[in-house]
Formats: C-alpha cells, sequence, structure tokens
C-alpha cells in the first residue's frame, strides 16, 4: 500500500497539471452535492441549509483555484498545489466543527457523509503536500 501511495504521489510531482485537475473536480463534486442533493434532502442530512450553502461555495471557490492553476499555471507548482493542500485541511476543519456544532441534528447519513468526504479529502490533502514536497525538491536539485 505504501509503495502505491509513494508512487501515486510521484507521478503527480511529476504532473502537477493532474492534481490540479483532480482537486477541481473533486471540488465541483463537492459543491454539487452541498448545494443540489443536500439541500434539497436536508430532512435526511440535518445540517441546516445555510451551512450546507457557505460549504458549497468554499468548495466552488478551490474549484476556480484549482481550474485556474490548472489552466495557466507554468512553474512555481509546489507553492500553488501547498496552498490547496493547506485550504483543504482547513476546510476539514471546518467540515469537523460542523459535525461538532450540529451533532444534535445530524442524522446517521448526513453525519457518514461528512465523515467520508473528511476522509478523501485528507487523503488528497496528504497527497498534494507530499507531492509538492517532492516538487519542491526537484527543482531544487535542478
Amino acid at each position: 500500500m505504501n509503495k502505491i501511495l509513494n508512487n501515486l504521489i510521484g507521478h503527480l510531482a511529476e504532473n502537477p497539471r493532474k492534481l490540479f485537475l483532480i482537486d477541481s473536480l473533486g471540488a465541483v463534486l463537492t459543491a454539487f452535492f452541498l448545494f443540489t442533493i443536500m439541500r434539497h434532502f436536508n430532512e435526511y442530512i440535518g445540517i441546516p441549509k445555510t451551512a450546507l450553502a457557505y460549504l458549497a461555495v468554499i468548495a466552488v471557490c478551490f474549484c476556480f483555484y484549482s481550474s485556474a492553476c490548472f489552466l495557466f499555471l507554468k512553474r512555481r507548482w509546489a507553492l500553488f498545489i501547498s496552498l490547496i493542500g493547506f485550504a483543504n485541511l482547513l476546510y476539514c476543519v471546518l467540515a469537523i466543527g460542523l459535525l461538532i456544532k450540529y451533532c444534535h441534528l445530524l442524522t446517521i447519513i448526513g453525519t457518514a457523509y461528512f465523515l467520508i468526504e473528511i476522509v478523501i479529502i485528507c487523503g488528497l490533502s496528504y497527497i498534494e503536500l507530499n507531492a509538492a514536497k517532492r516538487n519542491k525538491k526537484k527543482a531544487a536539485d535542478n
């Protein structure tokens, strides 16, 4: 498992545009789920619609950032990958805070969705931060 993860990080460090594409697609998927599906089925989720809308807006901002990096960035990849990696971690902290704040309202489905999302985003953030570190080291070696 560790070898597979190291190979993935190495591949994405060599191809940082793919990492930004993955991040932007994940962010748009998150925004879609939060703003459309989860707001319409709020009684099965439990978190207030306004909190879901704020999380969706953050995800849209992350999508624009990653898309812009994917389309326009030509160098200094490590800095921009690190920024989105840390931003994703902050999003996870915010989501955990909302889980705690609204634990009395959350349903099992809502809790499961947010915990799965947090695990996926933390995993992506781990990959991003390690790919940025490798990319930075490679740039320093050249």
